[in-house]
């Protein structure tokens, strides 16, 4: 049986969308630190901040229509969104007896009390001679960050490097794989990516790191979670190129500071030092907070795409470059230029990888450089028409398994059990003139149940 389908938009989730899937046990495990708190407080919308300091600090439940009254009529919806996200966030649990009222998290009442007035004990411990000797300036910790990060995105890229990569560590590649942004060839011992993948590379930075976080954090039990999430978000008001002391630490979090260093988030000299500095990378991770899922922007105009299908890229990244060959094929390179000819053959490769032509075409379009983005449209139409075309070709019919009925002896008796599988999801094709359909084989043993219960005598 032939159908057609499409691609799979990547679920990147912010800040809210992701603690909405916690349970109720593990928001108040992460409500019972100061710094969670803020990172939440952070990310709710401008009402929903100026309800919160308004009840912060008065130990007592406020009616529906007291909070209605401190928004203006014209502010209503937006009104109704902080609402609905404080009690989806459950800093503020609804009660409707005797009369509806809302309270405040006692958990959050308290720490969020506490991280605004910047309390919490302070402890100020001077650096011994020899880690004063290998002390970090923000300039290597940015250098530090950018290529440990770039190395991980490096590795998704390189669809002929294997598991024992050198610059990612199995655990590293275990995550990548077990999100979908890679498949494993095991008999080959390499990775390749996926649909998923190159939306994640089309991702800001910071977005970036937040869904590797969250795929990573996915795998912990509850107890684990609350410990490594709460550090995460400590570290985000740390100050850059400031050191920090390992010895706060749980034995739980001075595991996943590991993993930060190794992807950038923090530097930590060897793993027996007593301090540890985080990175630009994990203090501006709070930026993705707010779901924002831009394409990367800081110096990304490079490439120039000419009609003749020649694409040429300004750039000295490897990666960069990288990312261009996934759906090019590389004529020529030097140090500052790359040239790339769009063919058949690697856009086909490129789509049974799972990259989709909108892909490809918004890779290309973002990226353009200065004097491209004066015409409009700012990619030539014969370049995206012949991409979409390309991509018709390979993705036009799809083969699935499926169980053919047929020979009904009354047109009544084929609607009725059209009807019932169309409804419950296994019809796959249907011909009413004919009285033939196709159920999924996945669906065929309930079709055939319902039909013996329900067939004339």
């Amino acid at each position: 049986m032939m159908e057609s389908f499409g691609k799979k938009k990547l679920a990147c989730k912010d800040l809210y969308g992701y603690l909405l899937t916690l349970s109720s046990e593990v928001l108040n495990g992460l409500y019972d630190h100061p710094f969670t708190c803020l990172a939440v407080f952070r990310g709710l919308p401008e009402i929903g901040k100026h309800y919160v300091m308004r009840t912060l600090f008065t130990d007592q439940a406020f009616p529906e229509h007291v909070i209605l009254s401190w928004c203006k009529k014209e502010h209503r919806n937006d009104h109704k969104v902080a609402v609905d996200r404080l009690c989806g966030l459950q800093i503020w649990n609804r009660v409707t007896s005797p009369s509806v009222h809302f309270e405040m998290n006692k958990f959050f009442q308290q720490n969020l009390r506490i991280g605004v007035r910047g309390g919490g004990k302070i402890e100020e411990e001077p650096l011994k001679a020899v880690e004063e000797r290998h002390a970090r300036d923000v300039t290597y910790l940015d250098n530090y960050a950018k290529e440990r990060w770039e190395c991980i995105l490096q590795y998704m890229t390189g669809s002929q490097q294997g598991m024992n990569n050198v610059g990612v560590s199995p655990d590293v590649a275990k995550v990548l794989i077990s999100s979908g942004l890679l498949t494993l060839n095991e008999s080959e011992n390499n990775t390749s990516i996926t649909s998923a993948g190159f939306q994640f590379l089309l991702l800001d930075t910071s977005s970036q790191v937040w869904y590797f976080m969250v795929q990573h954090l996915n795998s912990k039990d509850k107890a684990v979670l609350v410990q490594c999430l709460s550090f995460l978000f400590q570290t985000g008001f740390s100050v850059l190129g400031k050191d920090y002391p390992v010895k706060n630490l749980t034995a739980e979090q001075f595991n996943f500071l590991q993993l930060l260093r190794e992807v950038g988030l923090a530097h930590q000299r060897k793993r027996t030092s007593k301090r540890y500095y985080p990175t630009r990378l994990a203090i501006n991770l709070g930026t993705a907070v707010t779901g924002s899922t831009n394409t990367i922007s800081q110096g990304q105009s490079y490439l120039v795409v000419e009609t003749n299908y020649r694409v040429y890229a300004y750039t000295e990244s490897a990666l960069q470059v990288s990312l261009l060959s996934l759906f090019t094929d590389i004529k020529s390179r030097f140090p500052d230029f790359t040239v790339g000819t769009l063919s058949r053959e690697s856009v086909q490769q490129a789509l049974a990888c799972g990259i989709s032509a909108s892909q490809i075409i918004d890779f290309l379009r973002t990226r353009a450089r200065p004097q491209m983005l004066s015409r409009t449209p700012i990619i030539p139409p014969t370049i995206t028409d012949q991409i979409k075309l390309w991509e018709m070709e390979r993705d036009r019919l799809r083969y699935t398994e499926g169980v053919l009925y047929n020979q009904f002896l009354a047109q009544s008796d084929f609607e009725m059990l059209r009807r019932y599988a169309d409804e419950n999801q296994h019809l796959l094709w249907a011909n009413s003139q004919k009285r033939l359909m196709v159920v999924s084989k996945e669906g065929h043993d309930d079709v055939k149940r319902y039909w013996k219960k329900n067939k004339p005598s």
